[in-house]
């Protein structure tokens, strides 16, 4: 028995040596028996590397594979998505020769196209907030848009 006095429930004594002990042969065993797997750590280090304090987090308000009606007859359509964060709306067009979009209210702006914790892609948005790049995203995907005064991350998707 410990010789610290506590308040007798218990909780304000903290662990003592056994408990310790105990607690790491637990983290080892789990550990061996039940190991993370390295693509689920590999996620776990790459969401971190992304993290900005001052980014805003621009929500998905339209996406045509869910909010469009179909049309009889057409082609298969490009992905149409809409994003906004407050103010800021960026419309973007997924097609298989690449991406097409605005930033609105029109604004240059860099738009990094997101596949991991690095860039993919690059586009430039000119002064009417108007930008295209030849990288299509394929798998999970985000946009992060930064002009002079924001930067603004989309909601990851996938392709």
């Amino acid at each position: 028995m410990s010789d610290d006095i506590g308040d007798g429930t218990g909780f304000g004594d903290g662990p003592d040596v056994e408990e310790e002990l105990l607690e790491e042969e637990l983290r080892q065993a789990a550990s061996l028996l039940d190991p993370v797997p390295p693509a689920l750590l590999q996620s776990a280090v790459d969401a971190f590397a992304l993290r900005d304090l001052e980014t805003r987090v621009a929500e998905l308000t339209f996406d045509s594979l869910v909010d469009a009606i179909p049309v009889r007859g057409a082609a298969a359509a490009p992905r149409m998505l809409t994003f906004s964060a407050g103010e800021t709306v960026l419309d973007v067009e997924l097609t298989d020769e690449g991406l097409i979009g605005q930033v609105l209210p029109p604004a240059p702006a860099r738009i990094d196209i997101l596949t991991g914790p690095y860039p993919a892609a690059t586009a430039e948005a000119d002064d009417m907030g108007r930008f295209t790049s030849t990288v299509t995203p394929s798998g999970p995907f985000a946009l992060r848009l930064r002009t002079t005064d924001e930067t603004v991350m989309t909601e990851w998707l996938r392709a």
